[in-house]
């Protein structure tokens, strides 16, 4: 598994020098004749106030009540997606209990464990994360494969997942999203990962309740080996809901790196790989962690102009969760990397660990990305748990 997160934070370290966060840009950012904001044309969201997962089914549940267009709605409520960078990249004080993952677990879990999510004690905190959202959809990005503990020596399993899994037992992507999930990874990508409520509906290309490669993706010659993107179509009772699409862009900040994530933005926005678009008819939901900010990033960074060519005011896509200077930092502090895009769905966000009254993922030292949880207005009639 690729060991990205010190590749990202000297990237991102790097970019601090290029655009210096004491001068970050306003929450609008203009780029060309485009403009970054959280959604297609109207202002940007409120990141001290959102909404919490209830707040949309109130306003539109009940006898008589009608959706934009006068369609008759009945038990609805928002569709709430999370995106959750699970890499745990960060060595913990000196001294710190921090559940037992100190610097020499640390150590190991970069060495073996490619800082994906793989002691346990932190993956119970996630499960118990994940399970009090209850989202519909998740997407993981840098989350431990066990079957990979086949090569990690016995001294380097102790509390991680490798010190009792055995083939057969659920994954790590498995335990995190819990029974009630479907679960699919990207091709050649096992660290990458998208779950789907089975109340919502089931990935068309899975047909069991795990899949190793069920979503459909392909690689970017020269950038690594498996897809970054990837996509799969969920279906309800009733068939076709939405396409999600999962995005894991390269790290670093190299002129070769920032190419690579230009060409898996074009996988999204203009081919797959398979002669479509990820994003293709109907109503697409596409977010994971893309390794640059639209906004602080745009001037120096290809990959950023490139995103924010489709995505934006005027646009065929909009940013749900914020952009700018005003957006809650999603990873070290530093950035908004972790973002949640559509061209149908609105609706608001709040980061674990950043926004008011949502507490982190741990109290542990460990994870350096904070999951985004969105609550989604989409153009459907009627979703009900």
């Amino acid at each position: 598994m690729p060991q990205e997160h010190d590749m990202v934070k000297t990237a991102l370290l790097l970019s601090l020098l290029v655009f210096g966060c004491s001068s970050a840009p306003a929450p609008r950012a203009d780029v060309g004749d485009s403009t970054v904001d959280t959604d297609r044309g109207s202002e940007p969201l409120d990141v001290d106030s959102q909404s919490h997962p209830g707040d949309v089914a109130d306003e539109v549940s009940g006898d008589g009540a009608h959706d934009e267009v006068g369609n008759e709605v009945s038990d609805a409520r928002p569709l709430v997606v999370m995106t959750f960078n699970t890499g745990t990249s960060l060595v913990p004080p000196a001294g710190a209990i921090n559940k037992g993952f100190g610097k020499q677990q640390a150590a190991w879990c970069d060495e073996y464990y490619g800082n994906g999510l793989s002691w346990m004690a932190l993956i119970e905190d996630a499960r118990v994360f994940v399970e009090g959202v209850s989202p519909d959809l998740i997407v993981f990005q840098e989350i431990f494969h066990p079957e990979e503990c086949a090569g990690i020596p016995e001294e380097a399993r102790v509390g991680f997942i490798c010190e009792h899994w055995k083939a057969g037992d659920p994954t790590v992507a498995q335990m995190v999203a819990g029974e009630q999930y479907q679960v699919a990874c990207h091709p050649g990508k096992p660290d990458k990962c998208a779950a789907v409520h089975k109340r919502l509906g089931r990935f068309a290309s899975c047909k069991a309740d795990f899949c190793l490669e069920g979503l459909d993706g392909y690689t970017v010659d020269g950038c690594g080996k498996g897809a970054r993107v990837a996509r799969g179509r969920v279906e309800g009772p009733n068939g076709p809901l939405l396409t999600l699409v999962s995005v894991h862009g390269s790290s670093g900040f190299k002129e070769e790196d920032s190419e690579c994530r230009v060409r898996q933005f074009d996988q999204i926005f203009v081919d797959l790989g398979d002669g479509e678009a990820g994003a293709n008819g109907g109503l697409n939901i596409i977010m994971g962690d893309f390794n640059t900010d639209p906004a602080a990033m745009a001037d120096a960074d290809a990959s950023a102009r490139r995103l924010l060519e489709f995505v934006g005011v005027g646009k065929p896509f909009g940013f749900v969760n914020a952009v700018g200077s005003d957006a809650e930092k999603t990873y070290g502090g530093l950035f908004t990397i972790d973002y949640v895009i559509s061209d149908g769905c609105d609706g608001s966000c709040w980061t674990a660990g950043v926004s008011p009254g949502h507490p982190p993922v741990t109290d542990a030292v460990a994870f350096d990305h904070h999951p985004t949880v969105c609550n989604l207005t989409c153009p459907w009639p009627t979703l009900s748990r």
